[in-house]
């Protein structure tokens, strides 16, 4: 029987899943199909698994990956610490319905995709941003040794806002990840409000953000001499880690 796996969110007319893990479905010759599941209230999911009773996994997106978690029956480690899961594992069956275990593969996918660009300056990162994604940034950088903060566009308890960025933070923080969708498609004239003159090329900037490939946030970067980089090798692998979690 054909095996099926989908994503939730809302709204989903952009999502790369969907194009992806068909086009590897169809490459790869598994017999599975992949399908968009766009609810406009978490709490729908469970007429997704009522009425896709073949269903053996989920990705979860925007605005979900937060609010999904009351409806799990269980967390990994890495998503109880994130509090975010974007991969939705079954296990068995519980009371009718498959028994959902949270994962978290975006630390995965940021942690692999920046490693190789870290050297020895790159100690302190700020995190523009406070959603889920931000989390696990936040997360991947402490396992892998940075000292990360937020900055927020209000002030929050440990935050910095895009106001604090003086010379001394800029110099002392030399990777700055973008966590928000600021710059995205089709505002691609957008950028977050850092002091771009104050970068160096010590600095290197990753955008999670892949469409465009050069947002302006990476261009400002770039023109100062810092190191950019887009968020379309994490997207690629934290699907991977999405397939092998559902597989495992």
């Amino acid at each position: 029987m054909k095996k099926k796996y989908g994503l939730i969110g809302y709204p989903l007319v952009h999502s790369f899943s969907k194009s992806f893990f068909n086009r590897k479905f169809e490459s790869e010759h598994i017999d599975a199909e992949y399908i968009n599941f766009e609810i406009a209230d978490v709490r729908e999911l469970k007429n997704v698994l009522r009425d896709n009773p073949d269903l053996c996994g989920l990705n979860v997106t925007l605005p979900y990956k937060t609010a999904v978690i009351p409806l799990l029956d269980d967390l990994t480690d890495n998503a109880r610490s994130i509090g975010a899961v974007n991969v939705i594992k079954f296990r068995g069956r519980h009371f009718g319905r498959p028994r959902l275990e949270g994962h978290n593969s975006d630390i995965t996918g940021f942690k692999e995709s920046i490693e190789p660009l870290l050297g020895p300056s790159h100690r302190k990162a700020l995190i523009l941003g406070t959603g889920g994604a931000s989390k696990a940034v936040f997360h991947g950088l402490k396992q892998l040794g940075l000292g990360a903060t937020y900055v927020s566009r209000s002030r929050k308890p440990a935050c910095l806002t895009y106001a604090d960025l003086t010379p001394k933070v800029m110099e002392q923080y030399t990777v700055i990840v973008n966590a928000t969708p600021v710059g995205m498609y089709p505002k691609v004239d957008e950028c977050p409000d850092i002091p771009y003159d104050l970068l160096t090329p010590s600095h290197l900037l990753y955008d999670l953000l892949y469409n465009p490939d050069e947002t302006l946030f990476m261009r400002r970067g770039r023109e100062q001499g810092a190191e950019v980089k887009n968020g379309l090798e994490m997207l690629l692998l934290q699907a991977f880690a999405a397939w092998q979690i559902w597989n495992s």
